[in-house]
């Protein structure tokens, strides 16, 4: 069964039966849950909701599925096209819609897809309403617009130079001084919607050579879409041969940005934030927020302007938002190459951390490699730990909290114990009988030495 349903909205893989996998009539009621919970959220919004869509080859049957359902439920539609996670988000606000739908299975292979949702804000469900959109789909609780209140479909395709039009707006870009340093810039895009965009932010960045792999927006992604190291390649191969100051990798929907310095080497998912950080409190002190499984790198980093101060949020997008506004944050994001820029607005976003970087680099004069040895080096450990159904991982997590209540811990999301050199993170899956294990030390060895220490303890609670 790959049919997942969570709060954040609904993916599968396409092809199969009904509830199994992402069927149009799974996406029928999903969509039409959604629209009964943005009405309630909304009674005197302005009834539009926004669609965009990444390029995977399934891409226009859900999209006509979700636009004809949004219709039947009597909310205008706009569709944006193949457009970015963040120009999604983006063209909710631009547009004054109630809310919006991104087709997009972010780094899944290219036979999944799903359904992302927004709020009239453009930022992701919360747990509440992610749950109410569930119930509803399940109970398919939900009334159809009669033939005089069948709501309207336009297609608007400028939000994507929009969205450029904000980047370069941003007080801390500076177009100028990209265009002066004369970059070589390299990016893979995965055969998605990053190769309609990406020429387009660094063409009116100034920057004017540039080579790109894979940017062919047609579904047929030439590598494991996750911008890992390991499925990427041919991009290190590129940077290894010379000739470029960096290079730039995001998913298929653009909301994740690595990047390899100019030798090859990869500059670090972890690290995307930390340096756009690093650039933005240079110039606006203030508050930073990653997730508890992100590297210690970016708390370090804040600690060194007076008066800033980090935090840590529950795994997940919409938590890292939600402590953001807590602490009043100017930037943050998650470790995975997510940056979230308020200045922007409220969502991950490859395009601003691009314009971020590249400033940067050209007001400094620094290399990327440069950059990065500017930062505390850690590295991290990801392992799981599988335990037989009906385990009670909760009492688990309890105990150990207990077992290390000396160190530092912090049970938000799961249990977190802070050494003073090193971290672990334990977070149980909401989906299958596993707890996960994220650690972080000045070595991988020294990494995946904490978590096997602490995997030992959780495994003697099991036996």
């Amino acid at each position: 069964m790959t049919l997942i349903k969570s709060i954040s909205g609904i993916r599968g893989t396409i092809g199969g039966r009904t509830g199994d996998t992402l069927s149009p009539l799974d996406i029928v009621k999903f969509t039409s849950a959604y629209a009964v919970v943005i009405r309630r959220m909304n009674p005197a919004g302005s009834g539009k909701i926004v669609v965009g869509r990444d390029a995977r080859i399934s891409g226009e049957m859900v999209r006509n599925v979700v636009c004809g359902t949004l219709m039947g439920m009597g909310f205008d539609v706009i569709d944006i096209g193949l457009a970015s996670t963040p120009t999604t988000e983006v063209a909710v606000t631009l547009a004054g819609a109630d809310g919006g739908i991104i087709l997009t299975a972010s780094h899944n292979p290219r036979m999944w897809n799903a359904l992302k949702l927004l709020n009239r804000r453009g930022e992701f469900f919360d747990k509440r309403e992610g749950e109410e959109v569930l119930r509803i789909a399940e109970a398919e609780d939900f009334e159809y617009a009669d033939v005089d209140h069948v709501g309207k479909y336009m297609e608007d395709l400028s939000y994507g130079e929009k969205h450029i039009d904000m980047v370069l707006g941003l007080d801390l870009v500076d177009a100028d001084a990209i265009r002066k340093a004369d970059f070589r810039v390299a990016f893979d895009s995965v055969n998605s919607v990053g190769g309609i965009i990406l020429p387009q932010l660094l063409e009116r960045l100034g920057v004017k050579h540039v080579t790109g792999l894979f940017t062919e927006p047609d579904g047929n992604f030439q590598h494991n879409p996750e911008p890992l190291e390991k499925n990427l390649q041919a991009m290190k191969t590129l940077m290894q041969a010379g000739g470029h100051d960096i290079g730039f990798v995001v998913d298929p929907d653009v909301d994740r940005l690595a990047m390899f310095q100019e030798d090859g080497t990869m500059y670090g998912e972890e690290y995307t934030l930390v340096t756009a950080a690093d650039w933005v409190l240079q110039h606006t002190p203030g508050n930073t927020v990653s997730n508890l499984s992100s590297t210690r790198a970016l708390r370090d980093v804040t600690s060194r302007y007076p008066g800033c101060q980090y935090a840590a949020a529950a795994v997940g997008e919409v938590n890292v938002v939600a402590k953001m506004r807590e602490v009043n944050a100017v930037i943050g994001g998650e470790g995975n190459g997510g940056v979230i820029y308020p200045a922007a607005h409220s969502g991950r976003d490859a395009l601003v951390g691009i314009a971020l970087v590249l400033t940067y680099m050209a007001k400094t004069g620094l290399k990327a490699s440069q950059l990065r040895a500017t930062y505390p080096a850690y590295q991290m450990a990801k392992n799981r730990i599988d335990l037989t159904a009906g385990t009670d991982v909760d009492a688990i997590l309890a105990r150990v909290k207990e077992m290390y209540k000396n160190e530092q811990v912090n049970d938000t999301d799961g249990v977190k114990i802070d050494f003073p050199d090193k971290w672990v993170h334990l977070r149980k899956s909401n989906t299958e009988p596993i707890i996960r294990v994220y650690s972080e030390a000045a070595t991988t060895e020294e990494a995946e030495a904490v978590a096997e220490e602490i995997m030992e303890v959780v495994r003697g609670m099991t036996k």
